[in-house]
């Protein structure tokens, strides 16, 4: 009998184990992230000026894994490349996602951060930025923030 109810225990704490780990992870909170995407923002500043372009950046990060969706308008042509890059406010940085090129608005896509890229995100190091022919630097940019 003592086994039996020891066996019986044995069970039902391992059953309430993996249901509180399925639970946790279906429960999972991703956290949201956006830019809104400007010309005054570009630095440099524009080679062509274009204040009408505008967009807007909007992803949910889960674990490593970034969802997002890109809008973009007004711009001086075609969208050459839209990328994710490192750098502060005011500050240019070298890309560490590219998003698209040449591109479409609206866009779509996945991508995988590095423990990195999410620090540097925490603490308002991410932009993302939208670049055509006659602005090849970026048209229009905006600083990733959590929210």
């Amino acid at each position: 009998m003592r086994k039996l109810v020891l066996l019986l225990l044995a069970g039902t704490v391992a059953a309430l184990a993996v249901t509180a780990y399925a639970g946790a992870a279906r429960n999972a909170n991703p956290i949201m992230v956006a830019a809104k995407l400007t010309a005054k923002e570009e630095v440099p500043a524009q080679v062509v000026k274009n204040a009408k372009a505008s967009g807007s950046f909007t992803g949910d990060i889960t674990g490593h894994k970034l969802t997002w969706t890109l809008k973009f308008s007004g711009l001086t042509g075609p969208a050459t490349a839209a990328h994710i890059h490192l750098g502060g406010m005011g500050v240019s940085g070298n890309v560490v996602v590219p998003l698209c090129g040449p591109c479409k608005s609206p866009l779509h896509g996945t991508a995988t951060l590095s423990a990195a890229l999410l620090k540097d995100l925490k603490v308002h190091k991410l932009y993302v930025n939208v670049h055509t022919a006659k602005n090849p630097a970026g048209e229009i940019r905006g600083q990733l923030a959590q929210g």
